[in-house]
């Protein structure tokens, strides 16, 4: 295996890693779907409240795609059609069944043999087709495409990610039937890329008919993005497919058992969680679910001030703040708790000696102990300032681009620009680590996504 070495990128160590173990297996009262969790969906509603579903069964179309629909994860009763503003569709709750019932499919008995439009068809019939997202823009893929890649990161290197090692730890014999399908639906390489710290020990490493490629650095190596820049560039017109090792896996099971199953082992992580482990559950589990099986600590105080609880479904970098009546998203497996940011330290950028603070410059003595875990909080320790060309940016972001160039052509809306510096290659979660260390504290990862809202319109 070829080994790609990134010299830039930062770790962050924090407090509240998720032990290897399970803690129960969880029974939601409400299971929702989102529209939000798929980017660039205009949802068109196929059920009423009141309707009888089982799992794998559709809830709602893609009115622009209509090839393309979302199917509930569980069975039981449509218990809410939530919509906000204009009628928007934000979710549909389901009150799951005791036991769970199944759309049964026809498994593909060998999915080796199968020809893509059978593997492309049983995707959509079930739902899954929204595992598979596309770069440019991070969308779910179009069907009528075919890619010139199909790139998998085996590891997550985001601060206490879920660990691949132990979430799809039994799931190799269903990965290997959704690889040898997938590669169906392209003409180039399926990759599979792997963390050179424990590649021996990555259930994924075990996959054949793959080109397995290892990464060794520092975070964002396990980003998806960051790996596709160094082992297939996507250009103008071109388009790279991929998938999580926990979708991979469902879709294995579907081509398998012929049902629609996106259990999911998640971590529940962060400085908040009493007892940081996994559970396993499905998307759109209740957040409130999740929490009361790990514990949370309520209330805490920093500085003489009461600090609440952020409920994140993903990671601390690019995850969403759903809240504590939130749900889990469709391509996360991974809840963490952080204590909200909201106080106020007196002279605080007077104090040189912080050991509880990290900084990813020597401005406190936190680059003496690279492994020490920390107790972050969310806390932006100021306001919006003027955004220059400082040059912090390219010390975390090992791929070829000019980070600060391409964020003010979004800004400019020139779109030309925009292709010239790397518009096509990135989507939020590739620059989570600049908006972090940003001295300007710019929402970067707004920016870019507006960027590529702003190229879908106007290329489409």
């Amino acid at each position: 295996m070829e080994t790609i070495r990134l010299r830039k990128g930062l770790d962050i160590h924090l407090e509240g890693e998720a032990q290897k173990t399970i803690l129960q297996t969880l029974a939601p009262e409400v299971v929702a779907v989102r529209p939000s969790d798929y980017k660039q969906v205009t949802p068109k509603l196929l059920v009423q409240e009141g309707d009888v579903v089982k799992a794998g069964q559709f809830l709602f179309s893609d009115k622009k795609r209509p090839e393309i629909c979302f199917s509930s994860p569980v069975s039981g009763t449509v218990k809410a059609i939530v919509r906000g503003e204009k009628r928007k569709l934000l979710a549909v709750e389901i009150t799951p069944d005791a036991k769970m019932e199944y759309v049964q499919f026809e498994p593909v008995k060998e999915p080796s043999k199968a020809t893509g439009d059978e593997i492309k068809k049983r995707l959509l019939d079930s739902g899954l087709w929204a595992c598979i997202i596309q770069r440019p823009y991070g969308i779910i893929a179009n069907p009528a495409e075919k890619p010139k890649a199909i790139v998998i990161s085996a590891f997550n290197s985001a601060p206490l990610a879920a660990d691949t090692k132990f979430t799809v730890k039994n799931d190799v014999d269903a990965m290997q039937i959704a690889v040898d399908a997938l590669s169906k639906l392209t003409d180039g390489k399926v990759y599979v890329n792997i963390s050179a710290k424990d590649d021996n020990a990555c259930p994924l490493s075990m996959l054949r008919n793959v080109e397995k490629t290892l990464f060794k650095g520092k975070h964002p190596a396990g980003c998806v993005g960051v790996q596709i820049s160094h082992i297939c560039p996507i250009g103008k017109g071109e388009v790279v497919w991929t998938l999580k090792p926990q979708d991979l896996a469902a879709i294995g099971r579907l081509l398998s058992k012929g049902i629609y199953d996106v259990t999911r082992l998640v971590a529940v992580t962060g400085p908040r969680a009493i007892n940081p482990a996994y559970v396993k559950c499905t998307p759109g589990c209740s957040i409130e679910s999740i929490v009361k099986a790990v514990g949370v600590k309520e209330e805490e105080t920093l500085y003489g001030q009461k600090c609440g609880v952020r409920y994140v479904s993903g990671n601390p970098l690019s995850g969403e703040n759903v809240g504590r009546g939130g749900y889990l998203g469709f391509y996360d497996d991974q809840v963490t708790l952080l204590t909200e940011g909201n106080y106020r330290e007196l002279f605080g950028w007077a104090k040189v000696f912080r050991p509880k603070k990290f900084s990813t410059s020597k401005t406190y003595f936190s680059w003496l102990c690279p492994k020490k875990a920390y107790k972050a909080d969310t806390n932006v320790n100021g306001g919006e300032r003027a955004f220059i060309v400082n040059g912090v940016y390219e010390k975390v972001l090992p791929m070829d681009i000019y980070p600060v160039y391409l964020l003010k052509a979004i800004l400019a809306q020139d779109i030309e620009k925009m292709e010239q510096f790397g518009i096509y290659e990135v989507i939020g979660e590739d620059l989570a680590l600049c908006e972090y260390i940003c001295p300007s504290k710019i929402e970067i990862q707004k920016i870019v996504e507006d960027g590529i809202n702003l190229m879908l319109k106007e290329m489409a």
